[in-house]
């Protein structure tokens, strides 16, 4: 069982996205007020906090949303977690769309590092099931084969 540590969002597409205290996240749209939401496979983005840390060894400066995520997990083996997997944080249930991403270019980060843990370590996902996360909230990995049931919630048919 993992844990969120934070949670991002920006209002527009390019802008480093900034942490706020809670997220909404509403089911086949993504993050309400966030750019990057809507009816698209790339609802939402998680990166591990221990891989930001890795990064932070070598350009401290780094901070929360520098990556342009949206959600800092911890203590959730990435490597593992394969398409079709769903991540389960807060009261929200999401379905991993895709698993890294190729960085931009001129990503500020690569120039400065000479590596960006996107393309390996970055997880994307759509919202199956909506709710409210903030950081504190347990975070758990379900693979595909697992399902869960819940009744009750705004769900977007799989």
């Amino acid at each position: 069982m993992g844990l969120l540590e934070a949670v991002c969002i920006s209002a527009r597409k390019g802008e480093v996205k900034h942490p706020v205290t809670e997220i909404v996240l509403k089911a086949g749209w993504g993050i309400a007020g966030d750019a990057h939401a809507g009816e698209r496979h790339r609802q939402v983005s998680l990166l591990p906090g221990e891989s930001i840390d890795r990064m932070k060894k070598i350009l401290p400066t780094i901070e929360q949303g520098a990556y342009a995520e949206n959600m800092i997990i911890r203590g959730v083996d990435v490597m593992a977690v394969a398409v079709g997997d769903r991540i389960k944080v807060g009261e929200a249930l999401l379905e991993i769309t895709q698993v890294g991403k190729e960085c931009h270019r001129g990503c500020a980060i690569r120039k400065q590092t000479g590596d960006c843990i996107m393309p390996g370590e970055g997880l994307f996902a759509r919202v199956l099931y909506g709710g409210t996360a903030r950081p504190g909230d347990a975070v758990e990995h379900l693979p595909a084969a697992e399902k869960i049931d819940q009744p009750g919630q705004e769900s977007v048919s799989c």
